[in-house]
């Protein structure tokens, strides 16, 4: 039997309105000790800020992060499995993706997040 997203996935995810600064987002992250945060607008998850994006789109760039929105400097669009995904498809799909983390969505809402320290496990 095989294991599924749904099996390892976190179903506590961190989420921020778009417009939400870089430094609000940067306090939550380091608050929930997590290296991710799912951006949201009306309930939808449309974009994802790693600490990678804080890195290379606003301290290598010079941005102020009291007036970087997490809007300007996030992932998008999101690349996302279904909880009924198997784990080796999840995980191809972020290597060919180069992604580490996968949000996962199920009929339009987000259900939970998948790193691949989960899949590692």
């Amino acid at each position: 039997m095989s294991l599924k997203v749904e099996d390892v996935m976190v179903e506590e995810v961190v989420t921020v309105d778009t417009n939400v600064t870089v430094k609000e987002a940067a306090g939550i992250m380091n608050e929930h000790e997590i290296g991710c945060l799912i951006v949201v607008k009306r309930s939808k998850a449309i974009g994802i800020v790693t600490e990678r994006d804080m890195l290379t789109r606003v301290l290598a760039e010079s941005r102020n992060p009291e007036r970087t929105q997490v809007l300007d400097i996030m992932s998008s669009p999101l690349i996302v499995a279904d909880p009924k995904m198997d784990l080796e498809d999840a995980a191809k799909l972020m290597f060919k993706m180069k992604v580490k983390k996968l949000p996962v969505v199920s009929n339009g809402q987000l259900v939970g997040l998948i790193t691949l320290t989960d899949i590692a496990r």
